[in-house]
């Protein structure tokens, strides 16, 4: 029975990395910084900021709050907070 639960969970740990593994591909990429309009874009969650500038030089709370929060409700709809 161990096994069997051991190997069930190992297999949705693999299915759950292979969908954060990206292709390498330009389409897959993360974040964009583009500098004439001050902005941030996270792809990964759909979070654009206008403060390019500050983040550069270290002011990212913002981005690892939305990151967390989107990384809580993942694992709300998943069933698994813990």
């Amino acid at each position: 029975m161990y096994d069997i639960e051991y190997q069930k969970r190992l297999t949705e740990t693999t299915k759950r990395r292979k969908t954060m593994v990206s292709t390498g591909d330009r389409s897959a990429k993360i974040r964009t910084y583009n500098y004439p309009q001050n902005r941030i874009t996270d792809h990964r969650i759909n979070l654009t900021l206008y403060n390019l500038t500050e983040f550069t030089n270290g002011d990212i709370q913002e981005m690892i709050d939305a990151l967390q929060f989107a990384e809580n409700a993942e694992r709300l709809k998943e069933g698994g907070l813990s």
